[in-house]
């Protein structure tokens, strides 16, 4: 693995960190299902924002984290909060309310391909031959996990297929998340720079919520009439669990560690929400979803073991020196040969 934390205590614990996020926000999905119907999406993106970084910043400030200081630091978070709050959750939330059938998740679970990009790009990340196989094949994956079975069997059939329905049905909305999202991951390298990431993590959720919070008083109504206890236990697992720890866990991570493996991990979390739909509300997946389970975790060994299989393959396929990402490269051992 090629995250590597400060002073942890086994690397099974570390992996089970590591993964956490992902399980959580798969779950928060499954949670979050059947609430929306009786409320609002501007409603539920606040209540995931503002009451989780309230969590962080109280769990912070416990363990004796630094407060951000200075002009940079709060511009740097103002602007994640921007980006990777107010706009992700939103578009989020609305999606989800827009989305049919499972091409929403396919999209917004697209993310570490942009991520991979711009982390190559912007800090000379290697993603690597195995690393790109690896992503094509994560994209791959979530496609047989979301896409109708009917469009994959039937060889996409582009004049039965109707492309403007994507945007207007809320798909749209959830590329937009992704692209947030992926976007945000790439600001808190650069947020960890002036503040504490767990820190700034807390405080970007409560300033991202406000305009979401303001956009639910002014344009919805309602919001809470229709809740049912077990509605209100769902939004309270996604806050605390789906929110707070997971995104302190994942943006702590994404401060120091190599953000094209961190985000690869992204493609479980479909695999976990559809699990979980399958378990608890006995949600059938049909044989491609199951192949494309498969298909998902081979592809997260792949971009995270990319270096060790790029070493022992002797290939490099290098985005820092060619950023079309079009050429290969073949370095041949001299030892070897």
């Amino acid at each position: 693995m090629q995250l590597k934390p400060i002073n942890h205590p086994s690397s099974w614990l570390f992996s089970l960190l590591l993964i956490s996020p992902f399980f959580f926000w798969g779950t928060a999905m499954v949670a979050m299902k059947g609430s929306l119907p009786h409320t609002t999406p501007f409603f539920v993106a606040t209540l995931r924002l503002i009451p989780a970084g309230v969590l962080i910043l109280l769990a912070g400030w416990l363990t004796q984290r630094p407060q951000p200081q200075g002009v940079k630091a709060w511009l740097w978070i103002s602007l994640f909060a921007l980006v990777d709050g107010t706009l992700f959750q939103g578009f989020l939330a609305q999606g989800l309310v827009r989305t049919n059938a499972g091409l929403g998740s396919v999209m917004i679970d697209s993310q570490p391909l942009a991520v991979a990009l711009m982390a190559a790009w912007l800090f000379g990340e290697t993603i690597g031959l195995w690393g790109a196989l690896g992503l094509i094949l994560g994209v791959s994956g979530i496609s047989l996990i979301g896409l109708p079975d009917e469009w994959i069997l039937g060889g996409f059939p582009l004049d039965r297929i109707d492309i403007s329905q994507i945007f207007q049905n809320g798909q749209g909305l959830m590329l937009f998340a992704a692209l947030s999202m992926a976007l945000g991951t790439i600001l808190i390298r650069y947020v960890s720079r002036h503040a504490d990431p767990v820190m700034a993590t807390g405080w970007h959720m409560i300033l991202g919520g406000v305009p979401l919070m303001i956009s639910s008083g002014v344009w919805e109504t309602h919001q809470w009439d229709y809740l049912f206890l077990s509605d209100w236990m769902a939004i309270a697992y996604s806050t605390i669990f789906g929110s707070a720890i997971a995104y302190g866990l994942f943006f702590y991570f994404a401060s120091s560690g190599n953000l094209t493996s961190l985000s690869s991990l992204t493609f479980l979390t479909p695999v976990f929400a559809l699990l979980f739909g399958n378990l608890i509300l006995e949600e059938v997946l049909s044989p491609l979803q199951w192949l494309g389970v498969g298909v998902t975790l081979i592809s997260i060994y792949l971009v995270n073991q990319r270096e060790i299989l790029g070493a022992k393959f002797n290939l490099k396929f290098s985005p820092k020196s060619d950023p079309s990402l079009a050429s290969v490269s073949v370095e041949i051992d001299e030892n070897n040969s």
